[in-house]
């Protein structure tokens, strides 16, 4: 088969995304919600369009169904056409939880039949669940000008969050001469983006070399640096990983902010807009008399009634009279009744929230969800789809609502900072 000389990418989209909480009980990590009409994976497939790259393989595994509707065919990203296409590669797994990938080389090397249907110079490498804006072909150009074998994104981090990172070495000509994976004691501030470009036959050279290498930047990373040439490709621009619910909310948030960096329409990121009930068949956004709004961004079908300051609604949403939304990110057909307020909450599709509740109840940020604390510390709640919150009742900080909650199976008027309410199945 010919070789092509454009890159063949593949998008990691199978992690589980547990820090995410309930925003991934029932999606991909990679499908979950953001910016008000786009899902997380959009930008990464967005950023493969715009450098003019043509053919994709997503990979999948966890949850996936609400992930393969939204990528359907590839039409909204143009991946249509004889020379074009998206690719869904459903996990190669067997009924044990052994069977699931174990890291992203094994997730990789148990779709090497795609790659080697796909023969091309270069594989670039991406993972699904970032925010950002790149140009893969200028990273291309570099990795080829550098002869290198393998080349891997990096930019600059606070040391104080290199612990979440692998962290790369680099001499004066941005070889990569040492690496650590996830340091607690870091000795540089370069931080790897997840992004990868190979040289072709030396990625399938290397998945086939030991099969107990099962993470890039666990095992193959630190043994290529020594073994084979690998180069730092120097990133500048706006990035995150949107991976803790700190982190997605901020992230967000820094869409309503003119100089945070980031700014999807000028990116020109797109979505599937014929999905699931999206702005393609709805109205456009209602503002009635006497409603307020500062600083949000309001999707189409929604109708304010009441107040929305620094939030991010998305379509369909209805806030009525009286009603307060804050510091929140609410989701597709979310409703929030006469009187109550949401401050500083993540509500999914389809939550109502009912007359003179609240949702965010108190000033006392500090107490940390009691079940899952690493989730839930800086005071966001988080209610779950389709759940019903009660007339009058009050929601803490740090709360989890489960998904599906329905009005009968609250205790009492008050859920306490750094409570959750759960179905009896996961209690």
């Amino acid at each position: 088969m010919k070789r092509t000389k454009e890159a063949l990418v593949l998008i990691l989209a199978g992690g589980v995304g547990s820090r995410l909480n309930i925003l991934v009980q029932k999606r991909a990590k990679p499908a979950v919600p953001f910016g008000g009409i786009y899902r997380i994976i959009d930008f990464s497939l967005s950023n493969v369009m715009n450098s003019g790259l043509k053919k994709v393989g997503v990979l999948t595994q966890y949850k996936p169904l609400s992930l393969m509707s939204h990528l359907g065919m590839g039409e909204a990203w143009d991946f249509t056409g004889r020379s074009r296409g998206v690719s869904i590669l459903p996990p190669r797994t067997g009924e044990k939880e052994s069977d699931w990938y174990r890291g992203t080389a094994d997730a990789v090397r148990r779709n090497i039949d795609y790659i080697e249907a796909h023969p091309a110079e270069e594989v670039v490498i991406l993972s699904g669940d970032h925010i950002y804006h790149m140009d893969f072909d200028a990273m291309i150009e570099y990795h080829r000008s550098k002869k290198a074998d393998i080349t891997v994104a990096m930019m600059i981090v606070p040391k104080s969050e290199m612990h979440q990172f692998g962290a790369g070495i680099v001499d004066k000509n941005d070889r990569i001469i040492g690496w650590e994976e996830k340091p607690k004691k870091p000795k540089t501030n370069l931080a790897s983006m997840g992004i990868y470009v190979f040289s072709y036959d030396y990625l399938l050279n290397t998945l086939s070399r030991d099969r107990d290498e099962n993470d890039f930047g666990i095992d193959i990373l630190p043994r290529a640096i020594v073994e084979d040439d690998v180069f730092a490709y120097p990133f500048y621009g706006y990035w995150r990983d949107v991976g803790t619910i700190p982190a997605y909310w901020e992230a967000n948030m820094d869409v309503l902010k003119k100089d945070s960096g980031i700014s999807p329409q000028n990116w020109q990121i797109r979505t599937n807009i014929e999905a699931g009930g999206r702005p393609a068949d709805r109205a456009p956004a209602r503002f009635e008399l006497g409603c307020h709004l500062k600083n949000c961004m309001v999707s189409a079908g929604s109708i304010i009634k009441g107040t929305v300051i620094n939030s991010l609604l998305a379509p369909g949403v209805i806030v009525e009279e009286g009603a307060v939304v804050k510091d929140s990110i609410l989701f597709q057909d979310c409703i929030v009744k006469k009187g109550a307020t949401v401050d500083l909450a993540i509500l999914d599709k389809r939550v109502a929230v009912g007359e003179k509740a609240v949702v965010g109840y108190g000033e006392n940020h500090t107490v940390a969800n009691r079940l899952t604390p690493t989730h839930l510390y800086t005071g966001i709640t988080l209610i779950g789809k389709e759940a019903k919150v009660p007339a009058e009742q009050r929601i803490g900080r740090n709360c989890v609502i489960d998904s599906g909650m329905t009005e009968e199976l609250y205790p009492g008027n008050t859920i306490e900072d750094g409570e959750s309410l759960l179905s009896s199945d996961q209690s």
